[in-house]
C-alpha cells in the first residue's frame, strides 16, 4: 500500500481541489470533486475515538456580510427551515425559502462539507481535520462533538438513522459510527473490505435495503443490517464516485461521479444501467458530486459546470440542464413550493424546480 502523502487541509482551500484523491487520479470539484489532494490519515486504527474535550476553547467562524454568496458544499432541510454549510466553518439558515440568509455562530473555521437532520432540530455536520459539529435546535447554534487533528483528513459525508445511531465517512477509508447520539465516535473502518484506504465520498440509506456508500476509484459497499457488516459491491465503474442516492422504489440504488457518469441499480447493487444524459448541448461530460431525494419523490444530482440532473421516474431518465453561469454546484434541497435551492461556487442559488434561474 502506498503511504499517503503529509499535507494539512487548509479551510480556505479551492473548492476545485477539495476531494481530488491524493495522487491517484485527477477529478472535478469538490463535494463537487473528490477529495483535498495529498492528505494524510494516522493512527486510523487507534483505540475508540472519543468527543472532543470541553476545555478546548473553540475559535468561532467570522460573520461577514456576503457568506450567502462564499463557497458552500452542502444544504439541507431541518423541518421548514434550509441550512447551508462550506468554507471557513460557514453555516447558514433560511427560514423564508431560501430568500434571506443567516450566519450561525459555529465553533470552527473548517471547511464543513457535509449537513444532515434527523427531525426539524436535531442535525450534525462534518469538516476537515475530521470535525464533526452537532445541532439540538435546527440549525441555529453547534457544538464540537468530535475532531482528530492528527489525522489532517476530512470527513466528507454523514448520516443517521435516528437520533442515536449514526455514521461518518471520508478520507482515507474512514467509517466513524456512534450509537449514542455522538457522544462518543468509534472507528469501524475495519468492517470494510478496503485494504487500500480509498477514499469515501458519501453514505446513504437505500429504501428497504440498507446503507450503501461510494468511493474513490468506483469503490461501493452496502449493508443490510444498518452498517453492522459490510460487503464489497462490484462496480460498473472503475472512476470515481462522489454521491449516492435512493428513491422512493425498494432496492434502488444511484452513483455518481466523474465526466456526467450515472449509474442505476434495482435491486441494491447486483446489477447496474447506465443513465444516458444528454442535453441540447450533447452528452454530459461534467462531474456530478451530490444529489437528493426531494420530498416530492424527484431525484436531483447537481455537479460541475452549472449540472443540474433531474428525474421525476425514480431516476430511470434524468433532465438535464447547464446553468448560464456555469458555476459548479456541489449541494442540492428544496423549498417548500419544489423550487430548487442549489449551493456551491458563488453560494446560494435560488431555481426554478429545474434548476434554472427564476426569470425577474
Amino acid at each position: 500500500m502506498r503511504e499517503p502523502i503529509s499535507r494539512r487541509t487548509q479551510s480556505g482551500i479551492s473548492a476545485a481541489l477539495l476531494r481530488m484523491p491524493a495522487l491517484r487520479c485527477q477529478s472535478p470539484l469538490a463535494k463537487a470533486v473528490s477529495l483535498l489532494g495529498a492528505l494524510s490519515l494516522l493512527n486510523l486504527f487507534a483505540a475508540p475515538l472519543m468527543a472532543a474535550s470541553a476545555a478546548d476553547a473553540p475559535v468561532y467562524s467570522l460573520v461577514v456580510p456576503k457568506a450567502a454568496n462564499s463557497l458552500l458544499l452542502d444544504v439541507a432541510r431541518a423541518g421548514s427551515r434550509l441550512v447551508a454549510v462550506g468554507d471557513r466553518g460557514h453555516v447558514l439558515y433560511s427560514d423564508d425559502n431560501g430568500a434571506t440568509w443567516t450566519q450561525a455562530k459555529v465553533p470552527t473555521r473548517q471547511m464543513l462539507t457535509s449537513v444532515f437532520f434527523v427531525d426539524d432540530k436535531k442535525g450534525w455536520v462534518t469538516g476537515h481535520d475530521s470535525l464533526i459539529l452537532a445541532t439540538a435546535d435546527g440549525g441555529l447554534t453547534w457544538t464540537e462533538q468530535f475532531s482528530d487533528l492528527e489525522r489532517e483528513a476530512p470527513l466528507l459525508d454523514i448520516w443517521f438513522k435516528n437520533a442515536e445511531q449514526g455514521f461518518a465517512v471520508g478520507a482515507y477509508g474512514v467509517l466513524l459510527e456512534t450509537t449514542d447520539g455522538g457522544a462518543q465516535w468509534d472507528d469501524v473502518s475495519d468492517r470494510l473490505d478496503n485494504e487500500d484506504q480509498r477514499h469515501l465520498n458519501g453514505i446513504t440509506e437505500i429504501k428497504d435495503s440498507g446503507l450503501f456508500a461510494v468511493g474513490e476509484m468506483g469503490s461501493m459497499y452496502r449493508s443490510s443490517d444498518w452498517g453492522q457488516t459490510w460487503e464489497t459491491v462490484a462496480g460498473p465503474y472503475e472512476g470515481s464516485l462522489f454521491g449516492v442516492s435512493g428513491t422512493t422504489e425498494s432496492g434502488s440504488v444511484l452513483v455518481y461521479g466523474l465526466r456526467g457518469h450515472l449509474f442505476r441499480s434495482s435491486d441494491f447493487g447486483k446489477t447496474w444501467q447506465q443513465v444516458d444524459l444528454k442535453s441540447n448541448a450533447g452528452v454530459l461530460d461534467f462531474g456530478l458530486a451530490n444529489g437528493a431525494l426531494l420530498k416530492d419523490g424527484s431525484v436531483v444530482v447537481v455537479g460541475h459546470g452549472g449540472s443540474v440532473l433531474k428525474s421525476t421516474d425514480k431516476g430511470h431518465s434524468f433532465s438535464v440542464l447547464n446553468r448560464a453561469d456555469r458555476l459548479s454546484l456541489s449541494g442540492v434541497s428544496a423549498d417548500d413550493k419544489g423550487d430548487l435551492i442549489l449551493v456551491g461556487q458563488g453560494g446560494v442559488h435560488v431555481a426554478t424546480s429545474t434548476g434554472a434561474a427564476p426569470q425577474q
